[in-house]
């Protein structure tokens, strides 16, 4: 699930990464 917020923060999937984390 970090994958996402280290692989594309600012490319849109921020706010989902965001909702996964959570």
């Amino acid at each position: 699930m970090k994958l996402i917020l280290l692989g594309a923060p600012g490319a849109g999937k921020g706010t989902q990464a965001q909702f996964i984390c959570e």
